[in-house]
C-alpha cells in the first residue's frame, strides 16, 4: 500500500504554464494519471504535450474527469484561490508546490480546507509526494527513490532527495515519501503523515527530516514513543550551525531569539532522543541509522 496517492489517483493541475507543464508531464511519464489542466481561459482546449483536456475551472474537470488530487503550480499571489477553488470541487488531495505564499492566506485556507473542510493538504512551498512505482505528485525526481516498506516524510526537499538515494544505494525502497513543506503554516503537519504510516501494512519503518523553529518534530516524537516504540524511527534535524534569530532557507526555519527552548537543531535532537528515536546530524548518517536499524 502507500499513503495519500495511489495507483488510482488522477491529477488535476492548477497552472499549467512552463513550470506546471514540465513537471506534469514528468509526473504523467512516470505513469501518474494527470486527467487534466485548468486554466480559465483556456478551458475547451487540449493540453500540449500531455494530450490531457484543459478546463476553466476545476470543478467542471473534477465532474468530466473524476480527478480526486489537485497539484497547484500557481504564482503565490493566486495559490489562496486555486486552494479554496479546489476544495469546493470537492478535491480531497490538495498538492500546493508554490512558494511565496502569504502567511495571512494560509490562515484562511488552513481553517476552511483543513480544520473545517477536512481536506488532505500538503505545502504550499513542498515538492510534493511520491509512492514508488504507483503515482507521483510534485517535482520530486522519480528516478531517485526504489519502492520499499520506508515511509519518509521531510519539511525539505533536497536534503530527502540524498537520503533517498543512499537507501536505494543499499537496498531499501520507500512505500511513500511526503515533502510537507517548510512555511510557517501548512496544511499537514509530521504527526499527520506519521500517524499515516503507522496505519499503513507496507510502511514498516519511518524516516523523518526536520528544521530548526516550531516543535512539531518533538509532538511526532512523543506520539511515536507513546504508539509505535517497536517500530524503527530515525530522524535528521537540518541547521545544527544555525544562528538565533536569522531565517535558514525556509521561511520557518528559524530560531526565536530569547525563545523558551526546543527549537535549535541540538535541543530538538536532544528531545527525539529521550524519546528513544535515532537522530542524526546529516543526510548520510540519517541514511547508515535506517540500514543500521534494518540490519542492512
Amino acid at each position: 500500500m502507500s499513503i495519500f496517492i495511489d495507483e488510482n489517483t488522477k491529477v488535476v493541475v492548477q497552472g499549467i504554464g512552463s513550470q506546471g507543464t514540465f513537471h506534469a508531464k514528468r509526473n504523467q511519464d512516470y505513469g501518474t494519471k494527470v486527467v487534466a489542466g485548468v486554466h480559465p481561459k483556456k478551458g475547451g482546449t487540449t493540453w500540449e504535450g500531455l494530450d490531457v483536456p484543459v478546463f476553466g475551472t476545476v470543478e467542471e474537470a473534477v465532474t468530466e474527469t473524476g480527478a480526486n488530487t489537485s497539484m497547484v503550480m500557481v504564482p503565490a499571489p493566486f495559490t489562496k484561490d486555486a486552494i479554496l477553488e479546489a476544495h469546493a470541487a470537492g478535491v480531497q488531495t490538495i498538492v500546493a508546490i508554490t512558494e511565496g505564499v502569504p502567511v495571512h492566506d494560509m490562515t484562511e485556507v488552513y481553517d476552511t480546507v483543513v480544520r473545517r473542510g477536512g481536506a488532505r493538504l500538503l505545502g504550499p512551498n513542498c515538492p510534493g509526494l511520491i509512492s514508488p512505482g504507483k503515482s507521483n505528485v510534485g517535482i520530486i525526481p522519480a528516478d531517485i527513490p526504489t519502492a520499499g516498506n520506508v515511509g519518509l516524510v521531510s519539511r525539505s526537499g533536497t536534503l530527502t532527495y540524498q537520503i533517498m538515494h543512499e537507501l536505494a544505494q543499499a537496498g531499501i525502497g520507500i512505500s511513500t515519501c511526503v515533502g510537507i513543506g517548510g512555511d510557517p503554516v501548512i496544511g499537514t503537519q509530521f504527526l499527520d503523515v506519521i500517524q499515516a504510516f503507522a496505519s499503513d501494512p507496507d510502511t514498516h519503518a519511518i524516516a523523518f527530516v526536520g528544521e530548526i523553529g516550531g516543535a512539531e518534530e518533538q509532538l511526532a516524537g512523543k506520539w511515536i514513543r507513546d504508539n509505535i516504540p517497536d517500530t524503527p524511527v530515525v530522524g535528521y534535524i537540518a541547521g545544527f550551525e544555525a544562528p538565533e534569530g536569522k531565517q535558514m532557507g525556509h521561511a520557518g526555519a528559524i530560531v526565536k531569539e530569547g525563545g523558551e527552548g526546543g527549537e535549535s537543531a541540538a535541543e530538538k535532537k536532544e528531545i527525539l532522543e529521550s524519546y528513544g528515536i535515532a537522530v542524526a546530524m546529516n543526510p548520510s548518517e540519517a541514511a547508515q541509522l535506517m540500514i543500521d536499524r534494518l540490519g542492512r
